[in-house]
């Protein structure tokens, strides 16, 4: 009797955690997993956060900005400005594009770089500020759906109103013959069969 109460002693009484640690040798605990799993993400979105965690920006970084935002504007409107003035003014129009069949076409290279570069650069800065948003809106994630969990634990059935729908159901009833005859002598067919 002595032997058992030491064996079950060794392993649930004393040493409560024998057990599991030899379980946890051949299984991993998914508790401490998940645990992990939560922590590594909230790592992960804490870093990518900080990342992009920048200031408020100044007079000079709005100025800039919005230089910035002017060339694209401008080539689509002198886009089409070109197309008005081809309609209106075809003389003025003709000088100018002798004038562009004069530049040589290494030039016509070296403005294709810029141009491409410019537009890059803007791909590349308008992917950050995604990025930006949305590590933010990731993090923001946790509190979301604790949120929403706390909302749906609160709702209780209740009554609802006017968009209720009945079953309106009654037990099947024989013919009535008062009915049938009355129907009858008023020369209607019988709705009840």
């Amino acid at each position: 009797m002595g032997m058992i109460t030491q064996l079950f002693a060794v392993l649930f009484g004393g040493h409560r955690h024998a057990l599991r640690e030899t379980v946890e040798v051949f299984r991993e605990n998914s508790e401490a997993a998940s645990q992990r799993g939560h922590a590594f993400q909230m790592a992960a979105l804490a870093q990518l956060a900080a990342e992009f965690n920048h200031p408020s920006k100044g007079l000079f970084d709005r100025l800039v900005d919005g230089l910035n935002r002017l060339p694209r504007p401008l080539f689509a409107l002198g886009t089409l400005a070109l197309l008005v003035s081809a309609m209106t003014d075809p003389v003025w129009f003709a000088a100018r594009m002798q004038g562009i069949a004069l530049v040589p076409e290494p030039l016509w290279w070296l403005f294709g770089v810029i141009v491409a570069f410019y537009f890059g650069a803007r791909h590349q800065a308008k992917g950050q500020d995604f990025q930006r948003d949305l590590a933010r809106s990731l993090a923001r994630l946790p509190a979301v759906m604790q949120n929403l969990e706390t909302l749906g634990a609160h709702q209780s059935p209740s009554d609802p109103g006017l968009h209720a729908v009945f079953e309106i159901s009654s037990p099947p009833t024989d013919t009535n013959p008062a009915l049938v005859s009355w129907q009858k002598a008023q020369g209607q067919k019988a709705l009840v069969d």
